[in-house]
This record gives structure tokens, sequence and C-alpha cells, in this order.
């Protein structure tokens, strides 16, 4: 089964949690990306990567969790810089391979120190710098 299965239900159909996250489309080590968007203004900040064990953390606790790849560990947003992030809401895409998270940024979003990770931006056929570091 997959997410695919569900993908005609009218508005309002409920679904078991347990099943959605079953029917995720995860990579070989169990993870998805998850693209971090604040709530009030629709900038989207980042994207990082969630397993089952972080995901369910965040809808716990209302801190967003991670999983780093770089560190190969649990990667609670903020948690060294202060630069939290509140988990408003959480959906899943048609495919179940996609993440798109609905939070509140307190400070910076990057860990450039800017207030997203999407500051490369292509500009007649160069990369142009958009922001400063906060």
């Amino acid at each position: 089964m997959s997410l695919k299965a569900f993908e005609m239900s009218p508005k309002g159909t409920e679904l078991d949690l347990d099943k959605v996250l079953a029917n995720l489309k995860t990579d070989q080590d169990g993870l998805i990306a998850a693209i971090a968007q604040q709530h009030d203004t629709k900038e989207v900040l980042m994207l990082a990567y969630m397993n089952e064990k972080s995901i369910r953390e965040s809808l716990e606790t209302g801190q967003v969790c991670y999983w780093s790849r770089s560190r190969q560990t649990y990667w609670r947003k903020g948690e060294s810089s202060g630069h939290r992030q509140r988990l408003v809401s959480m959906a899943f895409d048609c495919d179940g391979d996609a993440i798109l998270l609905q939070v509140d940024q307190q400070g910076p979003a990057c860990h450039t120190n800017r207030r997203d990770c999407f500051f490369f931006e292509v500009k007649d056929g160069k990369v142009k710098i958009e922001s400063d570091p906060q």
C-alpha cells in the first residue's frame, strides 16, 4: 500500500498516522526530505531530512527534530544556536516522498546565520548571493 491508495479520498477523510508513516517513501537510510516553511509568511526556510522517529518526536513535542546526515545523529533545530523551530503543522505530499513543515522560526534558519538556506540565486547565467548573515 502507499499514500496513492488514498489520493482520491474526499476532504476530511481521516487516516491512521501509523499507516501513513509506514507508507512514506524513504531512501535506503529511512530518510525523507522535509521542507521547513515559515507558517505566516510562507517563506521557504530550509530543507533537511527526517525519519520516523524524528517525525514522531516533532509531533509529540512541537519542537522540530531532524536527522543530521553529516553528523549521523538527531538534530533538534536550535539546540545549540537557540534558533528553534516550533512545529505549527505537518503535511505529506501526494506521493509520500516529501514533508512540508509549517514552522515558527525563531532567528535564522540557516547555519550560515542567514534567515533561510536558499541565498544562492541564479541570475543572468551567474549565481549571486542574495542575503547577508544576520
